[in-house]
């Protein structure tokens, strides 16, 4: 035990050391009257991996937009982010993307992933497009030509500051080291997306552990008992205490390894849920999230000690849905009562917790006066990940380059509490890889998702999803067939949406795209009886799903079969159908048929094709 001892006083004297020399900084610090800030500090404080239910502060809410809580929040304990939520105001609806790079690169560009094109999570080593992933897809991630956050706010004279995970690139790549993005400062943050460890005594995967994922830069701490957590927490409040004293505003992005997998228990906590009855892995994850919240509340303690509090803004989020050891991946545990977790198509893969304070409220602070933020309020209004880029850059007085494209909306009325009504009301998320949810494009407008499948193993029948959100949260009854019309609206929006951000698409082994839009019968616009069994059509139509060579052709059809179906399931021939009767509304309308190009059937059953934009120009 000689040895471990050493290490055990070594850390305490070191440890000691370093809380002495930051009180003597404070003191010196405080005998110096601080100049009124022009510009407020700002943290962006992000978890990994960290979902909406992963605490004991409820962010969903009934039809008044009360909390509501549910047990999960019962279970976990996070009194610094209640804390937070007390001082400011929490979002109810905050979407990220699926996975972790995307997210932080729509963080560091305020870009949807469709335009930055980081699609999937980066491994460090190899291109993890997956099989049938597009091979352009941006594995190397963010680059020193792409404008970033902490380049922009470096540029207006801000201290910029990483501490923490970066996953902004894989190895030997720009976005690799943070600093080439923009950081002044970068600890512990490479192209790792998880650590070796969070335990000092194992060097963090130094020593023990994954030593692929060891986490890099942080060797004082080798050895010693302080979880990563704290680690990271002690760095960033000295980073801090520099920035003052430096007398410059600062960015600080701290982004922390936890909660992501592995899930080690954080021994300070373990006693808090030795006896709850859940799996040993759920209690250790518990503590993980414990432990980041004491992190929260260290760096604000921190903030009022050196009197900056009330000119820092803090953003507290997560980069995509719960990984919570709790259940399967589709159903409704780690995230209930919504479905899904991390990777998944589903609310409880995207949706994430997002508070906005300022460090201690003052109404009468002149930065506060700027973005008065509502205190303890709940924004129902949704917001994403993207709309962080715009926000701090506008707060900030910084300028957006002018050929720079911005697809999030500045927060600033919605922080205040009110209702931004120039925001549209849609959230596009595209994911053409393989994970717990894989090859989709999810589209929200209001209260409808649509989830579209590319179901690239089969690509002449991709498949979707409608749910209606305020009815459903928990995406439970798909109603796509009740709402044909519906549906051809949203495949539309979506369709040109991912046109217009140069979305890409998945791709067999020789690189052809392959069925990139649904096509959806419109027939029934038209005078649709008028579709007869063996009768020659000729009609003009806009895109079939993934066949360029059919863009705005005339086809000829032979029609060998037609019936739609209606909102029991019946299937009912289009001539019999009495359109007046609430029964027989289509809900689909297939058409098989024999077709002078052949080949490039969509939809079912057999050789049935689905189209946009159909209009009936010739009968013989």
């Amino acid at each position: 035990n000689g040895l471990n001892g050493s290490l055990e006083i070594g850390s305490a004297i070191y440890l000691h050391m370093k809380k002495t020399l930051c009180v003597s900084t404070l003191l010196c610090l405080a005998g110096q009257p601080l100049v009124a800030q022009e510009r407020p500090n700002v943290i962006v404080f992000l978890v990994d991996d960290m979902g909406l239910m992963d605490t004991s502060l409820p962010f969903l809410t009934d039809e008044a937009g009360n909390p509501v809580r549910y047990p999960l929040n019962d279970w976990y304990q996070t009194p610094n982010m209640e804390r937070m939520a007390r001082q400011g105001i929490r979002f109810s609806t905050f979407y990220a993307q699926s996975v972790s790079s995307p997210s932080r690169a729509s963080i560091m560009t305020g870009q949807n992933s469709t335009r930055h094109r980081t699609t999937n999570w980066i491994n460090s080593e190899t291109n993890n497009k997956t099989p049938f992933g597009p091979t352009d897809w941006n594995w190397k991630g963010i680059s020193k030509n792409d404008v970033t956050l902490p380049r922009v706010l470096h540029d207006a004279g801000y201290k910029t500051i990483h501490v923490g995970k970066a996953h902004f690139g894989c190895q030997n790549s720009d976005g690799e080291l943070p600093q080439n993005i923009g950081f002044d400062v970068n600890i512990a943050g490479s192209s790792i997306g998880h650590p070796g460890s969070y335990y000092g005594e194992n060097g963090y995967g130094h020593i023990k552990g994954q030593k692929a994922r060891a986490v890099p830069g942080l060797e004082k701490y080798h050895g010693t008992d302080t979880f990563l957590s704290e680690a990271l927490t002690l760095e960033a409040n000295e980073q801090i205490t520099e920035a003052v004293g430096e007398k410059k505003p600062f960015f600080l992005y701290m982004s922390h390894y936890a909660v992501h997998s592995p899930f080690e228990a954080d021994k300070r906590f373990a006693d808090h849920y030795r006896y709850t009855g859940r799996p040993k892995v759920a209690a250790d994850f518990a503590t993980l999230i414990e432990g980041m919240d004491k992190s929260l509340g260290d760096i604000m303690d921190h903030l009022e000690e050196l009197g900056i509090a009330e000119n820092t803004l803090i953003i507290f989020l997560g980069d995509n849905g719960s990984d919570a050891p709790l259940g399967d991946d589709k159903g409704y545990t780690s995230s209930a009562p919504l479905r899904g977790k991390k990777g998944s198509e589903f609310e409880g893969g995207v949706r994430v917790p997002f508070i906005a304070c300022w460090g201690k409220p003052d109404m009468n602070n002149p930065l506060q006066k700027q973005l008065p933020i509502e205190v303890g309020g709940v924004q129902l209004q949704m917001g994403t990940v993207m709309d962080i880029y715009p926000t701090l850059v506008s707060l900030s007085g910084a300028k957006n380059p002018k050929d720079h494209i911005i697809d999030g909306v500045d927060l600033r009325d919605q922080l205040e509490g009110k209702r931004n009504n120039s925001r549209p009301e849609t959230v596009l998320m595209h994911f053409p890889h393989e994970h717990r949810g894989s090859y989709f494009t999810t589209y929200i407008e209001g209260d409808w998702k649509l989830i579209y499948y590319y179901n690239p193993e089969n690509p002449s029948e991709p498949r979707y999803r409608l749910y209606n959100l305020k009815k459903d949260p928990g995406e439970s009854l798909d109603v796509s067939e009740r709402n044909p019309k519906l549906l051809v609206k949203m495949v539309k929006a979506m369709t040109a949406q991912l046109d217009a951000e140069g979305a890409l698409y998945p791709e067999d082994a020789n690189g052809n795209v392959y069925a990139k839009r649904i096509g959806t019968m419109v027939t029934y616009y038209y005078h649709s009886t008028d579709w007869k069994n063996n009768a020659s059509y000729e009609i003009m139509y806009g895109d079939i799903t993934g066949r360029p060579e059919y863009k705005a052709h005339m086809m000829r059809l032979q029609v060998t079969e037609n019936y739609t179906v209606n909102s029991k399931g019946e299937s009912v021939p289009i001539h019999e159908v009495a359109w007046g009767n609430e029964d027989d509304v289509p809900t689909h309308i297939y058409i098989q048929f024999t077709s002078s190009h052949g080949g490039a059937y969509i939809g079912s059953p057999g050789n049935s094709l689905w189209v946009d934009n159909v209009k009936l120009v010739y009968v013989q």
